[in-house]
């Protein structure tokens, strides 16, 4: 029998109703860390569009994890206790939290250094583990979602999801503006930095510009982007792009067509098409404006969550070597990645660090993420 010793408050997510998310803040209890696992108090989370669409997924769709459950996997904080075989953080360590990872060394990805894509994802990501919780009226509430469910007090995490920062963090204020940097700013930046590995001579475009589009905008300009176009609806989404980095922006709430309107407007501003084009959006006619406004060469690189079906041109891409690629976290390694039975991972290529690497930036100025914050009391 499963033993919850550690009383929690946590937003549940709960079955949706009418078509909306139904979230409670609750009193949970709160089971104790096993053998790979550390109990974290959570100091601040982010808000992922991610944990309000596995929020609204209908109780009967499979593959998903069941309510009640407790989600949030943009987490800080600090580590309270350890499981027996987690030794890369300690008690008092600052920690921010990113997604699992089996690190297996029969898992490609994880010996790869692009965890992202891990072949127990889905499972150790989407899914959660019932029981990690308990409901006042004695019902389990699943947690463990991303590797942590950091929409609660405390939370458990895996070890492979916590990043010790103790020595890169200066104050709690750090750690609670630093606490997205494991999932959605990691994703904006690490996929211009990480799989476009966008240059000095790259022209780009950034479709959706909330904190994912704006960190991809940031990291463009930290490698030099010739042009740099942000596209959004909201004026003061563009005016901030504009501050961030954008060379150029497209209001699309003057486009007639969000296709073919959008890639004339793209065109307009680098006549032979962009390099890159990045979509944060999900949006269909989008998604289609930013295959056409490609040059030769060029790809368009899917970040946000797509539910739909779009027709390509085969025959145009392949005369015109274009691709169209998904992105999962950024294609980044958030630290170096924890695979047990290799001896030398320090010289492999785990060695690329992307959150250290964003604090760097932060540091430097060019990545002034507290433009992008607001924060909330749950209190």
């Amino acid at each position: 029998m499963v033993a919850y010793p550690n009383s929690v408050t946590a937003i549940v997510s709960d079955v949706p109703k009418d078509g909306g998310i139904a979230w409670k803040k609750e009193k949970l209890q709160l089971r104790e860390p096993l053998d790979d696992e550390v109990l974290v108090q959570i100091v601040a989370s982010g808000i992922c569009h991610t944990d309000i669409a596995m929020s609204a997924v209908p109780s009967e769709a499979p593959g998903f994890a069941p309510y009640p459950k407790v989600t949030g996997h943009e987490g800080s904080g600090i580590v309270l206790r350890t499981g027996s075989s987690v030794s890369h953080v300690k008690e008092g360590d600052k920690v921010l939290l990113s997604f699992d990872y089996c690190g297996s060394d029969d898992c490609r990805a994880c010996v790869d250094g692009i965890p992202g894509y891990c072949n127990d994802f889905h499972p150790r990501n989407i899914l959660s583990i019932p029981e990690v919780y308990q409901g006042e009226n004695g019902q389990s509430v699943s947690g463990l979602f991303f590797g942590q469910s950091s929409f609660s007090s405390q939370a458990i995490v895996k070890g492979t999801s916590a990043l010790n920062v103790t020595h890169l963090v200066k104050n709690d204020e750090e750690l609670t503006l630093f606490a997205p940097l494991g999932c959605g700013l990691q994703t904006g930046a690490g996929a211009v930095t990480e799989l476009a590995n966008i240059g000095q001579n790259d022209s780009i475009a950034i479709f959706g510009l909330g904190g994912v589009g704006m960190a991809a905008i940031m990291a463009a300009k930290v490698r030099g982007a010739k042009i740099i176009i942000g596209v959004d609806r909201v004026k003061s989404r563009l005016d901030l792009a504009r501050e961030l980095g954008a060379t150029h922006v497209i209001d699309t709430s003057n486009l007639p067509s969000l296709t073919t309107d959008l890639a004339k407007a793209i065109r307009e501003i680098v006549l032979v098409g962009t390099t890159a084009n990045f979509d944060t959006t999900g949006v269909i006619p989008i998604i289609d404006a930013g295959v056409q406004s490609l040059s030769p060469m060029g790809q368009t690189i899917l970040i946000g969550i797509v539910d739909g079906q779009m027709s390509v041109d085969l025959g145009s891409m392949l005369a015109r070597g274009t691709a169209i690629r998904g992105c999962i976290e950024g294609n980044a390694k958030p630290a170096k990645v924890i695979v047990p039975n290799l001896v030398d991972i320090s010289d492999t290529k785990q060695l690329s660090q992307f959150v250290p690497e964003m604090i760097e930036w932060y540091r430097q100025g060019k990545f002034p993420i507290e433009k992008l914050a607001k924060t909330y009391s749950v209190s």
